[in-house]
């Protein structure tokens, strides 16, 4: 696979110069400066790529080209909107950046409680308490009904948190779920949003007569219109799995299991409707058995995440060293490079180790942590690659 990794435009404190002597071969980027929903020009496409190639390396993966709301909730708006996601498509793919990472998950694309979760090393990684959501969707969001998607014991440990929750704790966990998560890419909430909670609400409110069959049949909508750009230009549409995959905020969340992705893959039986393959994502829910997926999608898979995270019994997970855990991603990687070589990995996420948490990097996205982890996946791929080499 080639060795990618998640750089944040020009700004980035991780340069492109220490990039590539890590070993990166390929980078994965969105031109972070544009209004979700405006058209990317050739000209501005370009000029990030030239700066990129200028540095020894290439731009591989778009990541990503934002799926507007309306698009998700079916707005009166789409079909405007999703005419300029064809032009900006067809833009990608005149400038030979062929491969865009996306997502459908409504309003909130990924979803921790902590992001430092301390590890008995000293070490950190990002965490999800479902009782600290229930407690953030019932007494924070207020959320009516909220109750209901929770277990009696898990509502009642949330009502045991509220005794002793400050306005300091609160805003810790909204800074948490909406802000540190949602800011850095292009998200719908930003760190100068003045009232984060409110803007959340109204956002959640557009989905209210939303439920999974609709939100299915928008994507369908989305990915039928576009794919003739897709066919024109050669562009591969890779869906990320919703993250945590499960049902969050009584919204429907559709890439979550087998089962899911095989209905989007057949909805527009198209091979440039592709999925990104995300260990960590679908490792956080105990249904899915990686290494089954990863045979059964290597074909249709255009990018792959390499991440675990072991899950409690009561549905917490926390993302875990990226040669433990139950994704298995020994076995993943000789999947792919068997079934389906050369394609763009990123080593997604990675601990906070050696003073990263005192660095400016966005959540999840270390240095240290990430090179350590870029190192183990680079060793297992030349074990791999060896092996199959002196059978």
């Amino acid at each position: 696979m080639e060795k990618t990794w998640r750089w944040f435009g020009k700004k980035d404190p991780i340069t492109l110069q220490m990039l590539r002597q890590i070993g990166v071969e390929g980078i994965v980027t969105a031109l972070h400066e544009v209004k979700n929903g405006d058209v990317w020009t050739y000209e501005a496409i370009m000029d990030l790529k030239n700066y990129i190639e200028a540095a020894g390396l290439r731009w591989s993966v778009v990541e990503s080209l934002p799926v507007m709301e309306s698009i998700k909730y079916g707005g009166p708006d789409r079909d405007e909107l999703i005419e300029k996601y064809k032009i900006s498509l067809a833009n990608l793919g005149k400038a030979g950046v062929k491969t865009v990472c996306y997502n459908f998950m409504p309003v909130l694309d990924w979803a921790r409680t902590d992001l430092y979760h301390t590890w008995a090393d000293g070490g950190t990684s990002l965490y999800f308490d479902k009782v600290e959501f229930c407690y953030f969707e019932r007494y924070i969001l207020k959320r009516e009904g909220a109750e209901k998607d929770y277990t009696d014991e898990e509502n009642a440990k949330a009502d045991e948190m509220s005794k002793h929750m400050t306005k300091e704790d609160n805003d810790r966990m909204v800074e948490n779920i909406i802000i540190k998560t949602q800011g850095f890419v292009n998200g719908n909430i930003s760190e100068e949003d003045f009232d984060p909670v409110g803007k959340f609400r109204s956002l959640l409110a557009l989905y209210k007569d939303i439920d999974r069959d609709a939100l299915r049949e928008n994507m369908r909508y989305f990915l039928s219109a576009i794919m003739p750009t897709c066919d024109e230009w050669g562009m591969n549409m890779c869906v990320h799995p919703d993250d945590p995959p499960m049902q969050l905020l009584g919204l429907p969340r559709i890439v979550t299991c087998d089962e899911d992705i095989e209905w989007f893959l057949n909805a527009v039986d198209n091979p440039h409707n592709g999925l990104t393959f995300c260990c960590g994502s679908l490792s956080a829910g105990a249904q899915n058995d990686i290494p089954e997926l990863a045979r059964k999608y290597a074909k249709r898979t255009h990018f792959v995440h390499l991440r675990s995270t072991n899950v409690e019994p009561n549905g917490n997970f926390i993302e875990a060293d990226h040669l433990a855990g139950r994704a298995n991603l020994i076995e993943v990687c000789r999947i792919f490079e068997e079934q389906n070589p050369g394609l763009p990995m990123r080593v997604d996420h990675g601990r906070c180790i050696l003073g990263d948490e005192k660095g400016s990097f966005n959540a999840g996205y270390s240095f240290h942590g990430r090179m350590l982890a870029l190192g183990k996946m680079d060793g297992v791929m030349a074990t791999i690659k060896y092996m199959n080499a002196n059978k």
